[in-house]
């Protein structure tokens, strides 16, 4: 994803008066009215994307703490970037000539609430098989003793009697250029149009409370490190009868000291001594399914990767299909022997040694492992 302070050209630590100036600038250069270069429009989107984040307090601090998962309820409209009278408006400090009754409609019509993130860890097998897992989230929910309108109950919200409801005071102001009418939010009601006389007891007025709750969420089987799942409608609650947002919950696989994984293949490895690779052998290993027997063919050489086939992770999305689990071979030498088992070592060397015409140990032993 792209990162909104690069955007914009800012740091992290930027005032609001250095931000605004960025996006100013950017974004004359950049409107669609202005630019018709190739690319402009998706640059301008990407523009008014990173200042709507940045220049709000409170998803500036999601932004910072979560990346784009702690903001994405949040939009610029339909068309993907405001209309020319919003950034005139920007311009000239609030002089919009009447256009500015859109914004405030918008501003007082349903809010979707913000979408929230959840990191899950795993363990090997739970990202392999999939299954039910419970998880806890804290999140904001409408309040049920006021129904969301954040009036006590027996009362409702009152028209502002500051802005008549309009939710803007409007100033007219006679400049070089003509009249123009300033529109600003109303500070008594906040652009909504409504004053709460008497607040809720349970959510102090604000419509909503936060509230713990435990969640069953089913995890497919094959998942892997940074899958997302998204759990509609388990965000915080919209605002104003607006619909809530999403919960999305990233998967992180823990390590396990038996299996690692490569794609939908589980890889193991499985130590043997050198008379089992001479000789070869069964040997009952681990696998995610259980144990298993595994056939060592004999003269088996360091480093050979014997298959168990479809006993590795499912498919995502299509769990009948598996991959395999690969199982490295490590032969172990001994750096010590007896002397009776080097008294048979010699004799067998010398045996290989007269059908080869390769005498001495070195020679036995190279070629048994390099056939």
């Amino acid at each position: 994803m792209a990162d909104y302070y690069q955007i914009l050209g800012v740091s992290r630590d930027t005032d609001k008066e250095e931000l605004k100036r960025a996006y100013r600038r950017l974004a004359r250069k950049y409107h669609p009215d202005v630019n018709k270069e190739p690319g402009a429009e998706e640059r301008f989107k990407e523009i008014n994307r990173a200042y709507e984040v940045l220049s709000e307090p409170e998803m500036k601090a999601r932004y910072d703490r979560f990346g784009e998962a702690g903001v994405s309820g949040a939009g610029v409209g339909a068309s993907g970037f405001p209309d020319f009278a919003d950034i005139f408006e920007s311009f000239f400090s609030g002089f919009s000539g009447g256009m500015g009754g859109q914004t405030a409609a918008r501003r007082r019509g349903p809010v979707r609430g913000d979408d929230l993130r959840l990191d899950l860890k795993l363990e090997f097998t739970e990202a392999v098989f999939g299954g039910e897992k419970e998880i806890r989230i804290n999140h904001m929910e409408t309040c049920g003793t006021c129904n969301g309108t954040g009036a006590k109950p027996g009362t409702k919200p009152k028209t502002c009697q500051t802005c008549g409801g309009s939710g803007q005071i409007r100033r007219a102001t006679r400049t070089p250029f003509g009249s123009f009418t300033q529109v600003s939010v109303c500070p008594s009601c906040n652009g909504t149009g409504q004053v709460i006389e008497e607040k809720c007891q349970t959510c102090g007025g604000g419509g909503n409370k936060q509230v713990t709750k435990k969640l069953k969420i089913t995890i497919p089987a094959g998942v892997d490190n940074g899958t997302r799942l998204r759990v509609s409608g388990e965000g915080d609650a919209g605002g104003r009868g607006g619909p809530p947002g999403d919960l999305y919950v990233y998967l992180f696989v823990n390590e396990d000291p038996d299996f690692r994984r490569d794609g939908i293949n589980v890889l193991s490895e499985l130590k043997i001594s050198y008379l089992e690779a001479i000789l070869g052998s069964s040997r009952e290993i681990k696998t995610v399914d259980g144990s298993s027997e595994l056939v060592i063919p004999a003269g088996t050489q360091p480093n050979t990767v014997l298959t168990l086939e479809n006993r590795g992770v499912p498919r995502l999305g299509n769990p009948v299909s598996r991959g395999d689990h690969l199982i490295t071979v490590l032969v172990e030498i001994p750096t010590r022997i007896g002397a009776e088992e080097r008294q048979h070592l010699e004799e067998l060397a010398s045996i290989r040694g007269n059908r080869t015409g390769k005498g001495g140990m070195e020679g036995f032993l190279g070629g048994l492992f390099n056939k």
